[in-house]
């Protein structure tokens, strides 16, 4: 094969480009070097342009070095009137520091609570795996709403016949409903792994039915992989065995527990009173009471 040679034996001068990354380095026999500089420059391009193209360089670069200019004056002149305003109101020296005071207070004082429940919180509930397992299904749902209590929700256990696919039902610090399905396997890990249609009758109810902002299924088994993927994708949470162990056995919470979900901002303690819009939406479906039946009104 021969250098400079394109397909079919033509050179890429006689009608074709190269289409090759770089150009050839060797000069081609019967020409110079001045010659082949002359090729390679782009059409149309001459003195002038070049001329051209410099002159647009520095007027970007001068109107860059103007801007800065202006910026920084503007920066300094907002200085001087900040100084001048602070000296006719001084007495804003007096209040500034007890404003700051106030809410370094407030923000140590919150500190404080959230580590004094934190503390209250990890001496609760714990259970063993072992202990979880040898559990019936419907004593594994009330060991679920025990540790959602001792997360600081507001829990009820709804498990029935017609509990609309929410065996536990939260309401947390901030007000959100959580909807949980529970999932109790004999054989734990061993026994057959739960599919994506438990994922979707959840999510098919959780949010129209029950209110939830949140669905959750927990169980001491595990899921399949399309399970998994699935539960990603639509935003349905999952527990198997290894979460439900840092859950229970070693006391994290929840939302640690889970991924992509932040804490509530209020401490139990802190709960608003007024139902949040997902609630009261809710509350147009008849709640459902401890065996799953509708309450009397």
């Amino acid at each position: 094969m021969v250098e400079g040679e394109g397909h079919g034996g033509q050179r890429p001068g006689d009608g074709e480009e190269s289409c090759g990354l770089t150009q050839p380095s060797a000069v081609p026999d019967g020409g110079s070097d001045a010659d082949l500089v002359v090729d390679l420059q782009a059409p149309g391009r001459g003195s002038a342009g070049a001329e051209r193209w410099v002159v647009s360089e520095g007027l970007r670069g001068g109107v860059l070095i103007g801007a800065a200019v202006a910026a920084l004056a503007t920066v300094v002149g907002f200085g001087i009137w900040l100084g001048s305003w602070l000296n006719e109101h001084w007495g804003i020296y007096a209040v500034v520091p007890q404003v700051a005071f106030m809410l370094l207070a407030v923000w140590g004082l919150a500190g404080e609570q959230r580590r004094r429940w934190e503390k209250r919180r990890a001496r609760g509930v714990r259970m063993s795996l072992e202990k979880i397992d040898a559990l019936h299904h419907r004593e594994f749902e009330f060991a679920v709403r025990d540790l959602m209590r001792r997360d600081g929700f507001e829990v009820e256990r709804v498990g029935g016949a017609h509990d609309g696919v929410c065996d536990v039902r939260g309401v947390d610090a901030d007000g959100l409903i959580w909807a949980v399905q529970c999932k109790h396997k004999r054989d734990g890990w061993e026994g057959k792994a739960i599919g994506v249609d438990a994922l979707q009758q959840l999510n098919g109810t959780a949010q129209p039915v029950h209110g939830a902002r949140f669905a959750v299924l927990v169980t001491n088994g595990r899921f399949t992989l399309p399970a998994v993927e699935w539960g990603e994708r639509y935003g349905v949470h999952l527990i198997d065995r290894g979460r439900l162990e840092l859950w229970s056995a070693e006391g994290r919470p929840l939302w640690k527990v889970l991924e992509g979900i932040k804490p509530a901002r209020r401490l139990p303690g802190q709960r608003h009173r007024r139902r949040p819009a997902s609630a009261r939406a809710a509350a147009a479906v008849p709640a459902l009471g401890r065996q799953g039946r509708p309450r009397a009104r």
